[in-house]
């Protein structure tokens, strides 16, 4: 019933902070269009500095960041910090915390992640340039995804929403490896060697079962500008950081519980006066009551209360901003066109079809196999319309758009493109899985 609820409390967070991320999404592209749209991309192309004398934590190669690039490489840090949590936490205690959970939504990442690269791969002009964003058609928004699949609220069966759930989970975690392995510059081993030692602090920090937040967050900040210039994509930082952060208490629940269990027990019961109910306690009630909240603020790891300190940042701030200042697009400036060509059809084929066939392929075969089997209450039609809402690709692919293509002499066309793509393939995709989801979910709860 605990794990349930849980579950149902994540779902309720990203369907919320989808509405917020769809809004932004729509804003940046009235924005991009508008007459304002000149001061519009201007406004991201403003310097930035966090300065202590000669020192600009906002600096790359010696040079200060702009506010797009502050958005991209900073503020997605953090979120990436909260997606390293998400996973660090299924992977212990939630829906990859065994093999027979973890398996059908990882074989479905597999899929998910592998056939999109192949169809952009066969479908994209042989350019080097636009082949470099072949990875990003492999990325399932997971906050667009389940806002989409809450619109049939109790009529998806509790397994296909866990499903979902954990398949966009195992697909962040994908993501992240291809950042890391394929999204870096020429390596400074200076910077390199620094960022390592604030690893092996974060390290030795969980192994010594260090609690205090400000001790990762300093190390990680100290992390994030060593990684910036030191050629590996800062936002792994933030991934870094999150898997050291301990997922248990120093000296386990049980002393915790004790404790404030014996205080309530001996709590006298609280007189009040006066017309506003004004509580009169005395010297040893209020040291019971402080040590109840501290033994209570202790029964929650580092991890958890990381994770939920930083969720309406995630969602209502950086990811709503990182929206407005990437999907805007120039419409005017290209070819409508060109959503049936080059790299934004790749796109809308990677997410629309690649996604589609790869995770519900890889999922057949394996339940076919007897490895898994279909999530609980689910039947092969209603697992298919679930399988076409992974094409909804938003934030991640966008973000990867912008590590392949921003950085070209020719980027601001292909990014364009392909973003364009993007928005047309996540919309397509959930659209179609909307009408497939109404046919074949059960009319009733």
């Amino acid at each position: 019933m605990t794990h349930n609820y849980s579950f149902k409390s994540m779902v309720k967070k990203y369907v919320n902070s989808s509405v917020v991320l769809i809004v932004c999404a729509i804003l940046a592209l009235i924005f991009a269009n508008s007459p304002l749209k000149d001061e519009f991309f201007s406004f991201w192309n403003q310097e930035v500095c966090l300065s202590i004398g000669e020192f600009n934590l906002f600096s790359h190669n010696g040079h200060p960041m702009t506010l797009i690039q502050v958005i991209n490489d900073f503020l997605m840090a953090i979120f990436f910090l909260s997606v390293g949590l998400e996973i660090k936490r299924e992977i212990l205690v939630g829906e990859l915390s065994s093999a027979k959970k973890a398996m059908l939504p990882i074989i479905g990442a597999c899929g998910g992640m592998l056939i999109p690269v192949l169809f952009f791969w066969l479908t994209c002009p042989n350019n080097p340039d636009m082949m470099r964003g072949v990875a990003i058609p492999m990325a399932t928004d997971i906050a667009f995804s389940l806002g989409v699949l809450s619109i049939f609220d109790k009529r998806v069966p509790i397994g296909l929403k866990i499903f979902l759930a954990a398949l966009a989970v195992a697909d962040d975690l994908g993501g992240i490896i291809v950042i890391a392995l394929f999204y870096s510059s020429t390596i400074d081993l200076n910077y390199l060697m620094l960022a390592g030692a604030c690893v092996a602090l974060l390290i030795i920090g969980n192994n010594r079962k260090i609690m205090s937040k400000n001790f990762y967050l300093v190390t990680g900040l100290v992390l994030w500008y060593f990684m910036l210039n030191s050629g590996i994509h800062s936002t792994i930082a933030g991934v870094i950081v999150a898997f050291c952060v301990p997922g248990s208490l120093r000296k386990g629940a049980t002393r915790y519980i004790e404790r404030i269990k014996e205080n309530i027990n001996t709590f006298n019961e609280v007189h009040t006066v006066g017309k506003h109910n004004t509580a009169i306690l005395t010297n040893e009630e209020i040291h019971k009551l402080k040590s109840i909240e501290s033994a209570a603020d202790k029964l929650i790891s580092p991890l958890q209360e990381f994770e939920d300190s930083l969720h309406n940042i995630i969602g209502y701030f950086i990811i709503p901003l990182f929206a407005f200042a990437n999907v805007g697009i120039d419409l005017s400036a290209m070819n409508i066109g060109s959503i049936f060509s080059g790299i934004g059809l790749s796109v809308i084929i990677g997410l629309v079809a690649g996604k589609f066939i790869g995770v519900f392929s890889f999922s057949w075969i394996a339940i076919k196999l007897g490895v898994v089997q279909l999530p609980q209450g689910a039947d092969w039609k209603s697992f298919a319309s679930v399988c076409m809402l992974c094409g909804i690709g938003l934030t991640v692919s966008i973000f990867i758009a912008d590590l392949s293509y921003a950085a070209l002499g020719s980027g601001v066309s292909l990014l364009s493109e392909a973003k364009l793509g993007i928005l047309c393939g996540s919309l397509l995709s959930a659209i179609i899985g909307c009408l497939l989801l109404n046919r074949f979910l059960p009319k009733e709860a």
